[in-house]
């Protein structure tokens, strides 16, 4: 895919500014890709992007995560039994965690507008952003990306037509305010890594 080759570069040399000048196009244009927007506002707003093509390379990336961070055999707060398998193999305890080191989990879409992650309760039951663990690895599609909020609300009511999750919720920040800045006030910062499997 090109898009990726735009975010990590090829193998031409090129100046910082060229670069530059060739990644400020999408963040300013409208009709760029969902894919394109959505990892663009995502590694803005501070979050850590790792594509996957297959489910080794998912299984691949997260073992590097658990050693980059010294997270083998620890704990880890997970509420999707289809993810418990992962942690098993890394020899992670996710239940009754009293000190997770890490959230891991799916999630209901990634909104590209914003660059932001959104949850409900199938995900993180009852827990507030704040309640959750500031190191979170997430697990997700390529087809989950969609445009904006309000279009990952109507995909919630369609998925889930009687078993309707509460709760829903977003995750946009990834990384610590410099300044001080009103629209993050009340949020807390997430050290958040996303697994993007391709599935399209």
């Amino acid at each position: 895919m090109s898009l990726f080759r735009k975010f990590f570069g090829s193998n031409n040399p090129a100046s910082e500014e060229e670069k530059d000048k060739e990644n400020s196009p999408f963040s300013l244009e409208n009709d760029a890709p969902l894919d394109e927007q959505f990892i663009y506002n995502f590694k803005k707003n501070g979050g850590k992007f790792l594509y996957c093509e297959n489910e080794t390379e998912v299984k691949d990336h997260f073992e590097n995560i658990l050693e980059e961070n010294d997270w083998f055999e620890g704990e880890a707060l997970c509420y999707e039994p289809d993810l418990f398998g992962i942690l098993e193999e890394n020899k992670i305890t996710h239940h009754k965690t009293s000190n997770p080191s890490f959230l891991l989990a799916n999630c209901e879409n990634l909104i590209a507008d914003e660059g932001s992650i959104l949850f409900s309760s199938k995900q993180i039951k009852q827990h507030k952003p704040n309640e959750l663990p500031t190191n979170i690895i997430i697990i997700a599609t390529t087809s989950q990306i969609i445009e904006t909020k309000s279009d990952g609300l109507s995909v919630i009511k369609k998925k889930y037509v009687k078993d309707y999750p509460t709760n829903i919720t977003t995750i946009k920040y990834f990384k610590k305010a410099v300044d001080e800045d009103f629209t993050q006030y009340g949020s807390s910062a997430k050290n958040l890594y996303l697994l993007l499997l391709e599935d399209l």
